[in-house]
């Protein structure tokens, strides 16, 4: 089960990084906003919180696809061992 969904998240990856700079943009836009918030209006503050949630989502489950493909490549790789245990043939 647990498998199946790191395969899932980890299929297509170029649209996993797609994801996480579309989440990483929106953040450095987050930040952006809260400094200009401290200079000049609170309600700035307010958008730049409001944006960050998004993009800490997006950046999240980008990374977790990108994260996810390279690890579904090192569970193919780690395919079944030689089980016999006779080591004196």
């Amino acid at each position: 089960m647990l498998k199946q969904l790191i395969y899932r998240l980890g299929s297509n990856p170029k649209l996993s990084l797609k994801r996480f700079f579309r989440g990483l943009v929106l953040f450095v836009l987050a930040v952006i906003f809260i400094s200009i918030g401290y200079y000049t209006h609170f309600s700035l503050q307010i958008i730049g919180i409001v944006i960050l949630t998004p993009a800490l989502f997006f950046a999240a489950w980008g990374y977790s696809g990108i994260f996810a493909n390279r690890f579904s490549q090192v569970l193919k790789d780690m395919g079944p061992k030689n089980h016999d245990p006779d080591l004196w043939k």
